[in-house]
C-alpha cells in the first residue's frame, strides 16, 4: 500500500498572502493569489469571504454558465490523472461521510419541520439505500490509511476558498493533488474531506448552548446566533443540502462502476467504456460542487446571519445540483445497462452449471434436487401434504422422485385422479411425489395467486410440495421450460434415486397402468406393452370400482358416449331388450363425451332420473369422464413415444376408431364379454343393428355368443354414404400423415378445423 505521502502537500501560503487576506478582511481592494490566476473558462469564481468579493461575485452573475465543450474539459480533467496507488475499497471512508451527513443538523424547536435548517439532507440521505455502503468498522485500516490525505484536502479547501481561487482552477488544482488515486478516491477523499469542515461547523453549532468549548469557539466564528436565524438562513440551506443529496447520489455511482465484478463484464466492453467515459467530468463536477457547498458554510464564518449569499451564488447552487442531477441519470442509466448484462451473464453461467449438474452422474439426488429448491440449512423447503408439516430436503434422499410440474392453473380433475391412484396403490412407498409449482420469475406474488397456491397445496396435495413458489430456482425454471418442454399442461418428471432424469414425462405411464408403471422407465413402458392386449381391461381400467366385477362375472359390457339424448334413449332401450329377450348378462356404462360440457352433464341428469344405464357419481362425473378419455390419449402418445404408428400397431387402430367414434355428431358403443372378445361401432351402425336384433337372435346360441353374432352384424353393415371425422387436439404430439377410415378402410382427407364449444 502507498504512503501517506501520496498526496501532495498544499503550498503554505507565504508572508505577502497572508497580509493581503488581512487586508481584504479589513475591506481592502480584492486581487487574487497568483496561484490562481484564472484561466480563459468562463465560469463564475467562489465566493470570498470579505465585502468586495461579495461585490465582485454580483457582478460576475451574467458571466456564469456551464462549460459546453465538456469533451475538451474532459480532456483537462483526463490529463491530471496518473493513478499509482493500489486499488482502494473507499466505501468505509463513504459511509463515515454520510453519517456526518445526517447528524450534521441543527437542534432547534424547528428542526422536525422538513423546510427548516439542517432537515431536508437528513430526510433526503435518509431515502437512499445505505444497506450495500454501511455497517463497516470505522476504525478500519483504510480509514487509517487515508485519514492524512483526507485532512490535507480538507486544509485545501479551506485556503482556496478563503483566497477566492476562480472555481475552475480550483478544481483542477484539486485534482491535480490528487491524481496518483483511481476516480473512486478521488471524490471520497475530497467528500470527507470537505465533512470534516461540514461535520466540524455543524458540531460547533449544535453544542455552542450546553458546551463552554464549543461556545468559545462559535463566537470567535461568529455563529452563536445562526441557529436563532435558521428561518431567514432555511432556503439558502436548503439548496445547500439538495446540492450534497446530489452529490451523495453521484458518488455511489461511481463507487458502484469500479465495483462492477469483471468476472462478468471486461473493462474493455463497449457498455464499461461508454459509461466511464462521463465519469472524469462527474467527479470533476462532483468536486467542484464540494467547493461551492463549502464556500458557502465558510462565508458564514465572520459574517454571521448577516450573510446573505448573491444571487449569481444561489444560481450556481442550483446549477450546479442540476448538472449533477443530469449527470447522475447518465451514470444510473449506464449503470443499470451494466447491471443487467452483469445479471445475464450470470444467469447463463449458472444456466449453464446446471445443466451440467443435471448431466453429471451422481451419488444421490441431494445435490440435484438443493440446485432446483433454494432453501437454507435450517429450513424447511418442502411441505407434507399428508401430515401438514415442513420437512427437509432430506427426507428425499436416494428416492425415486415424480416431479409433478405445472402453473398455479392445475386442472382440478387431473388432481382428483392423480390423488385417486396416488391413495390406492400399494406399490407408493418406492417413490414420493414432489409438486413444483411455476410461476414467470418476473411475476410477483400477489395475494389472489399465494391463495390459490395454498389453497391447492393444503387442500389438493396429499403429496409433497415446495413451501412456496418462489423456493423454485429461476434457473431450474428456465430449465424445464427450455429442455424438459414444460409450457401449460401439468407434466410429471421422473428422478431416479440418483437425481438423473429417466422420464421427461410419467403422466401416460400413470394414467395407464398407475403405479403398477414404477419405476417409470421407457424400458418398463416397453415390456407393459409386450404384456398388453386391446382389451375392456385396457380400455377401462379401474375408472369405475364396478368394471373388475363385471370382468369377474363374465358379464357383457357396454361402454357408450355421445351428447344426443334421443340416441341415447333409443339406444339403451333396444340394447336392453335384445339382452333380457337372449337372455344376456348385460351392464351399461355411460362414459360422456371428451371435452364434456353442459350437455353432457345433463345427459348424465337424464339417464339417472330414467334409469336407463349406469352413470359415474353425478358429483364427479366430470373426473370419470375426463379420466375415461385422458386415458385413451396417454395410450396413443404412449405407443407414438415407443416407436408404434396407426399402421403397424393393434392398439392405435382401435383408439383411433374410438376417438373418430367421439368426433361425430352421433352416439357410439364398444360391446365385451368380460374380459374377451369386443366390438364397437357407430351410432349409426350399432342402433338399427340392435334395434332388428330378432333377425339374427337366432345366431346366439348362448350368451357367450352375443358379442361375436354383435360384431358379425355390424361389420356387416355397409351404409352407401357415410362422413367419418377424427379431431385430434392441437397439443396431441403428434399428427399422423394419413390415416384409414374404420369404415371403409379408404385414407381420409386432412383438414385444420378451428372451433369454439359452445352448448
Amino acid at each position: 500500500m502507498a504512503s501517506r505521502d501520496a498526496v501532495p502537500a498544499t503550498k503554505a501560503l507565504p508572508l505577502t498572502t497572508q497580509k493581503e487576506l488581512l487586508a481584504k478582511a479589513l475591506g481592502a481592494d480584492h486581487s487574487l493569489s497568483p496561484r490562481h490566476e484564472p484561466d480563459h473558462t468562463p465560469v463564475k469564481a467562489l465566493p470570498p469571504v470579505t465585502t468586495r468579493g461579495r461585490q465582485m461575485a454580483r457582478h460576475d452573475q451574467g458571466h456564469f454558465f456551464f462549460s459546453s465543450d465538456d469533451n475538451a474539459l474532459t480532456k483537462h480533467i483526463v490529463a491530471t490523472h496518473a493513478p499509482d496507488i493500489e486499488e482502494l475499497d473507499v466505501k468505509p471512508i463513504l459511509s463515515i461521510v454520510e453519517d456526518i451527513m445526517r447528524f450534521a443538523r441543527p437542534t432547534t424547536a424547528e428542526t422536525s419541520h422538513t423546510t427548516t435548517l439542517g432537515a431536508p439532507i437528513h430526510a433526503k440521505l435518509d431515502t437512499l439505500d445505505h444497506k450495500i455502503l454501511h455497517g463497516f468498522e470505522h476504525d478500519s485500516e483504510i480509514v487509517k490509511f487515508l485519514a492524512f490525505p483526507i485532512n490535507k484536502i480538507s486544509c485545501e479547501i479551506i485556503s482556496y476558498c478563503s483566497v477566492g481561487g476562480e472555481s475552475h482552477s480550483v478544481t483542477m488544482d484539486l485534482l491535480k493533488s490528487l491524481s496518483n488515486y483511481s476516480w473512486d478516491a478521488k471524490v471520497v477523499i475530497t467528500f470527507a474531506a470537505f465533512a470534516i469542515n461540514y461535520g466540524e461547523f455543524w458540531l460547533v453549532e449544535q453544542l455552542h448552548t450546553k458546551n463552554p468549548l464549543a461556545k468559545n469557539i462559535a463566537m470567535l466564528k461568529d455563529l452563536a446566533d445562526i441557529t436563532a436565524h435558521s428561518g431567514h438562513l432555511g432556503r439558502q440551506f436548503e439548496a445547500v443540502h439538495d446540492l450534497l443529496n446530489a452529490v451523495v447520489k453521484v458518488t455511489h455511482c461511481i463507487v458502484e462502476f469500479k465495483e462492477l465484478p469483471s468476472t462478468y463484464i471486461s473493462r474493455e466492453s463497449p457498455e464499461i467504456t461508454t459509461a466511464t467515459a462521463h465519469i472524469p467530468l462527474a467527479v470533476y463536477w462532483v468536486i467542484r460542487s464540494l467547493l461551492a457547498c463549502a464556500s458557502t458554510f465558510l462565508n458564514l464564518v465572520g459574517s454571521g446571519h448577516e450573510y446573505i449569499n448573491s444571487t449569481v451564488e444561489s444560481w450556481e447552487i442550483s446549477s450546479l445540483a442540476h448538472k449533477l442531477s443530469v449527470i447522475m441519470d447518465h451514470l444510473q442509466n449506464q449503470l443499470m445497462i451494466c447491471k443487467d448484462l452483469i445479471e445475464r451473464k450470470k444467469l447463463e453461467d449458472a444456466y449453464t452449471a446446471f445443466k451440467k449438474l443435471m448431466e453429471t452422474s451422481h451419488i444421490d439426488n441431494m445435490r440435484v434436487l438443493r440446485a432446483m429448491i433454494r432453501s437454507r440449512e435450517d429450513q424447511r423447503p418442502l411441505y407434507d401434504g399428508s401430515r401438514k408439516t415442513n420437512e427437509r430436503l432430506e427426507v428425499l434422499r436416494l428416492k425415486y422422485v415424480l416431479l409433478l410440474i405445472s402453473d398455479l392453473e392445475v386442472p382440478h380433475e387431473e388432481l382428483n385422479i392423480l390423488h385417486m391412484i396416488y391413495s390406492q396403490n400399494s406399490m407408493r412407498h418406492q417413490y414420493e411425489v414432489l409438486w413444483l409449482p411455476l410461476v414467470d420469475p418476473k411475476t410477483s406474488m400477489a395475494s389472489l395467486q399465494d391463495t390459490t397456491f395454498y389453497d391447492l397445496r393444503n387442500n389438493s396435495t396429499p403429496w409433497y410440495s415446495v413451501d412456496h413458489p418462489s423456493l423454485v430456482e429461476h434457473v431450474a425454471i428456465r430449465y424445464i421450460r427450455e429442455v424438459w418442454k414444460f409450457t401449460h399442461m401439468p407434466i410429471l418428471v421422473v428422478l431416479d434415486p440418483q437425481g438423473k432424469p429417466s422420464n421427461l414425462d410419467a403422466l401416460p405411464m400413470m394414467w395407464i397402468w398407475g403405479s403398477t408403471a414404477f419405476p417409470f422407465t421407457g424400458a418398463r413402458e416397453r415390456d407393459l406393452w409386450s404384456e398388453t392386449n386391446w382389451n375392456i381391461e385396457l380400455l377401462a381400467d379401474s375408472i369405475d370400482p364396478r368394471i373388475p366385477d363385471w370382468i369377474a362375472g363374465n358379464k357383457v359390457i357396454c361402454l357408450y358416449g355421445g351428447e344426443d339424448i334421443e340416441w341415447i334413449r333409443r339406444f339403451t332401450l333396444s340394447t336392453r331388450a335384445a339382452a333380457d329377450a337372449l337372455q344376456v348378462p348385460l351392464e351399461m356404462l355411460y362414459v360422456g363425451k371428451r371435452n364434456p360440457k353442459d350437455k353432457v352433464r345433463r345427459c348424465h341428469e337424464i339417464i339417472n332420473r330414467e334409469k336407463l344405464s349406469h352413470i359415474f357419481s353425478l358429483n364427479e362425473y366430470y373426473d370419470y369422464v375426463w379420466y375415461f378419455w385422458v386415458r385413451l390419449w396417454s395410450m396413443w402418445n404412449s405407443k407414438k413415444q415407443i416407436g408404434m404408428t396407426v399402421d403397424n400397431d393393434r392398439v392405435m387402430q382401435e383408439i383411433m376408431d374410438v376417438l373418430t367414434f367421439d368426433s361425430s355428431e352421433h352416439g357410439w358403443a364398444v360391446f365385451s364379454r368380460g374380459n374377451h372378445e369386443m366390438t364397437k361401432g357407430n351410432g349409426d351402425i350399432v342402433l338399427p343393428v340392435l334395434e332388428n336384433y330378432s333377425q339374427w337372435a337366432y345366431k346366439v346360441d348362448r350368451p357367450d355368443d352375443f358379442v361375436r353374432v354383435l360384431d358379425e352384424q355390424i361389420k356387416g353393415v355397409h351404409p352407401e354414404h357415410h362422413c367419418n371425422r377424427l379431431i385430434l387436439p392441437g397439443n396431441v404430439g403428434y399428427i399422423p400423415e394419413k390415416l384409414e377410415c374404420s369404415e371403409c378402410g379408404k385414407v381420409m382427407d386432412k383438414y385444420v378445423m378451428y372451433r369454439c364449444c359452445t352448448d
